[in-house]
């Protein structure tokens, strides 16, 4: 499989630079360059120490990791966050806690969330006055229904 290479910037030199733990892994951890505390229901804007050049027809996607999810109710209000290939500032990550009693501390460090790069289309939209028909039509929310029930 071809490597996509990606200009980093370490703002943070002392902690590591974002790198697969795995052979195959879709995304690369991003850590918390500070201390911190979230109450129960508290968000915060994390900053994580790096700075990406990613390519044209490309985007960063900022994702939850499932073990902070499932361990501690720590998730991303915006999963996922969108970088675009034009910017160039820090990558941050708006964590939240979603567990009810406990606050969750972060330490400097710490991986906080993942960053997966992907292909996107320049997209241009063309006006019509309709739309080509599908079988699903404008079914929107619970339109293939929720199953048998009775099981």
């Amino acid at each position: 499989m071809e490597r996509l290479s990606v200009p980093l910037k370490n703002l943070d030199p002392e902690l590591p630079a974002p790198q697969c733990a795995y052979a195959g892994d879709g995304a690369v951890d991003l850590r918390a360059t500070r201390d911190d505390i979230l109450q129960p229901f508290e968000r915060k804007l994390v900053p994580c120490g790096i700075a990406v050049a990613i390519p044209a027809g490309y985007a960063g996607f900022v994702l939850p990791r499932s073990g902070l999810a499932i361990k501690h109710g720590i998730s991303l209000v915006n999963a996922p966050g969108l970088i675009d290939s034009n910017y160039r500032g820090e990558i941050q990550a708006v964590l939240v806690n979603l567990d009810p009693h406990k606050p969750f501390a972060i330490k400097r460090g710490d991986r906080v969330a993942q960053l997966a790069i992907m292909c996107v289309e320049e997209v241009h939209f063309e006006s019509c006055e309709m739309l080509p028909t599908t079988e699903r039509g404008e079914g929107g929310f619970g339109s293939s229904g929720v199953g048998d029930r009775s099981l």
